[in-house]
């Protein structure tokens, strides 16, 4: 009896496990393939509605970036949310937000349409087109809620990711680290995005070595294997039209081929229609999701049968974003160039202090503005309720640059520039510019700055300026042995050599403030007086104006357009102050005075693709009547006129001139299509000696304009046609604006 006891004892635990089904290990592969990867979530949709729970995810390429978010905890709807309010372009290109760039990078920026490296004086080309900033930060926002996280096996479903060595060739999986750095490794695009620094290995594109991982994931226990796979199929030789498509076609050589066998080791193979489609239609982003939904809802069936092997299923929890972080600490790595304060400057962050992402990255952005970092990874690590923010830095070894432009306008016509910029000149955090501008008026601009961050930054500007109107004699008030003379019009030759010394800091963290000293030598002279024959008059001297000024002066700007040429939101001021102490004196006719000139604009969107700006603008002088060659000049139309030359619609540049002015200005524009525009102007001003002493400031306007115009944006810069109108003088004005302005 004690015997058949401990038989049956002995037998329960065995006939139990028997009677208990084994559950299988699911693992999902998803391969990269550019926009086509957000075919994955369409996927993900379907196999979510099946009831599947999955064990582990490999992905590669685009499908590491939706893998590791998926896995991060995201739902396949979460994802599709979150991928529609992305604009790729924008992530692709890093295009850094204006507000993120110091008046200097902004000049830079909307100044030249190529920059090259040029260190030991050649030209070499960066290695990639964009180094995938934006990209890293989004993933990095995105997987905030992670916390210390480094073990992606630790992930709510584990993961990993295929990156391919670009010096050996050979595939890396990475399976631990910070994840968002190393599904940016992943997807890092040859020759679009720059390859990535991970542990000491430089890290491309894991689709050049293993764009679906099947293998890989097998190994990590998988025992079902659903893979879902975004690869081109090759081309026939009539849809080869281009040299892209041949060497993609190329390129898809060995994956395709190897794609048969993987096929094969994959349980369930989901393969979208992503024919027509490239690894940049990301506009088509909706069409793509879909595709991939449309095929795996084929296999529907056969999903559900896996989901009926498992006795549980995905505890889905709506991940929620972290919005705002206390700052605990701030570590920095890498920095062997750049000093910790001028970091923490750009930056703008302090310690315990409570920021949102938008403000992080903002910072984030500030410092990739400058150019002197290749790549920004961080890291946020709990620590008591706050966060430790970890910087690893790579500084940039490119420290001289060769940059061009073109561009033709109405006043200086045409001029090509060639600009040779030198970083860590003198010491680490400077920047020497030079500006040589050849063309129909030669000029030069030199800048030396040393940018200290939060604390007082100095500056050295030297400029030669140089341009030939005609005028009419009613705007120069420098003679008046003029009013003797026939003469309806005149060619007028201006020339500005400037020289200022300043100092400049951030004034409440958003407004610039400067003061310095200035020395500026003007010289306007006129060829056409000197070559008169008019009879019985005695002409005066062909040179109105030979002086050397000296002044100091001082300054606040605020800039948050979103676009110097076509702003649709934010708001500017430029606010500075001139005393002119002292001068050669070449009219004898010259006494201390000072000059004030403000402007505010703001920009807005009322309607999609509808953008409206109002400005308004003055300037007075202060003191002495005698000398009126720095007086304002109004007309015509440009973005970076000179001295006190102010841009105004219906009269032809210098047609106006007065020691103050008041001006507004009302514009339309609407963006037809993309980076394209229609915009409707008119501009109002009073403009006379003494305005606010006289009250007149207040009255109806005395001048109007306005002008319809169309611009296009292109990698040039702006190119502009305006035709205007003054009711006044019954007379129009054409301008063309081709490039940026320089």
């Amino acid at each position: 009896m004690k015997n058949l006891i401990f038989f049956f004892l002995f037998l329960i635990p065995i006939l139990t496990q028997a009677q208990e089904k084994k559950e299988p290990k699911v693992g999902l592969v998803l391969s990269g393939g550019g926009a086509k990867g957000l075919a994955h979530i369409g996927a993900l949709k379907v196999i979510e509605e099946a009831g599947i729970k999955l064990d582990y995810i490999g992905g590669t390429s685009m499908g590491a970036i939706v893998g590791a978010l998926y896995a991060s905890g995201y739902t396949a709807n979460q994802l599709d949310s979150i991928f529609q309010e992305v604009n790729f372009n924008i992530l692709i290109q890093d295009d850094i937000p204006r507000s993120a760039k110091t008046f200097n990078e902004k000049a830079d920026a909307e100044r030249y349409a190529l920059s090259l490296p040029f260190d030991n004086f050649q030209i070499s080309f960066p290695s990639g087109i964009s180094k995938g900033q934006n990209i890293y930060n989004l993933i990095s926002r995105l997987t905030v809620h992670l916390g210390n996280v480094r073990d992606f096996r630790e992930l709510p479903i584990p993961f990993f990711c295929v990156a391919s060595n670009i010096e050996t060739g050979e595939q890396v999986i990475l399976e631990s680290g910070y994840l968002a750095k190393a599904v940016s490794a992943s997807g890092a695009i040859p020759s679009l995005l720059t390859p990535v620094r991970v542990d000491g290995k430089l890290l491309t594109d894991g689709g050049v070595t293993n764009n679906y991982p099947v293998e890989e994931l097998r190994e990590r226990g998988a025992e079902i294997i659903i893979g879902v796979d975004v690869q081109d199929t090759l081309l026939d030789r009539d849809e080869l039209s281009s040299a892209f498509q041949i060497l993609n076609q190329i390129g898809n050589f060995r994956t395709i081929r190897e794609m048969s066998e993987k096929a094969d080791k994959t349980d369930i193979y989901i393969k979208p229609d992503i024919s027509g489609f490239n690894i940049l239609s990301f506009e088509r982003g909706n069409r793509i999701i879909n595709s991939g939904e449309e095929a795996a809802r084929k296999k529907f069936d056969q999903l559900k049968e896996i989901a009926s092997q498992q006795s549980s299923t995905r505890e889905i929890q709506k991940v929620e974003l972290i919005d705002t972080i206390d700052i605990n600490s701030v570590i920095i790595e890498g920095n062997s160039n750049y000093p910790r304060s001028y970091i923490l400057g750009k930056l703008r962050l302090k310690y315990n202090s409570r920021y949102t992402m938008r403000e992080l990255h903002r910072g984030i952005n500030n410092l990739t503005a400058t150019a002197n970092f290749d790549r920004i990874s961080y890291s946020l690590t709990p620590n008591n309720g706050s966060q430790d923010l970890s910087l690893q830095l790579e500084e940039s070894r490119n420290k001289t640059f060769l940059k061009l432009a073109l561009h033709y306008d109405d006043l200086y016509k045409s001029g090509a520039l060639v600009n040779l910029t030198r970083k860590s000149l003198l010491v680490t955090n400077d920047a020497a510019s030079l500006d040589i501008i050849l063309g129909d008026n030669s000029r030069y601009n030199f800048s030396y700055f040393i940018d200290k961050g939060y604390r007082w930054s100095f500056g050295f500007k030297s400029r030669y300026n140089h341009f030939n109107k005609g005028v009419s004699l009613n705007t120069i008030n420098f003679n008046p042995m003029l009013a003797d003379l026939q003469i309806n019009k005149i060619e007028l030759d201006y020339q500005d050599y400037t020289n200022q010394l300043y100092a400049e800091t951030f004034f409440k963290q958003i407004f610039s403030f400067g003061v310095g000293v200035e020395h500026k030598y003007l010289k306007i002279i006129s060829e056409t007086i000197g070559s008169s024959t008019e009879a019985n008059i005695a002409l005066p001297s062909t040179i109105f104006e030979k002086s050397q000024f000296y002044s100091t002066f001082g300054y606040l700007k605020l800039d948050t357009y979103d676009n110097k040429y076509f702003p649709s939101s934010g708001v500017y001021f430029d606010g500075n102050f001139h005393l002119y102490l002292h001068s050669s004196d070449y009219n004898k006719n010259f006494s201390e005075y000072s000059i004030a000139r403000g402007a505010v604009g703001y920009a807005f969107s009322p309607l999609n693709k509808l953008s409206a700006r109002i400005s308004s603008e003055t300037g007075f002088r202060i003191g002495s009547d005698g000398n009126h060659s720095l007086d304002f000049f109004l007309g015509g139309y440009g973005n970076h006129l000179i001295n006190n030359l102010i841009p105004f619609y219906g009269y032809d540049f210098l047609s106006l001139s007065a020691d103050s002015y008041i001006k507004g200005l009302v514009e339309l524009d609407y963006e037809i299509f993309r980076k394209n525009h229609i915009i409707a102007s008119a501009n109002f001003a009073n403009l006379e000696n003494d305005l606010y002493a006289s009250g007149n400031w207040l009255s109806t306007p005395d001048y109007t304009g306005y002008a319809l115009g169309y611009g296009l944006e292109t990698f040039l810069g702006p190119m502009e046609v305006k035709y205007s109108y003054s009711p006044e003088i019954k007379n129009s004005q054409w301008f063309f604006s081709l490039g940026f302005w320089f």
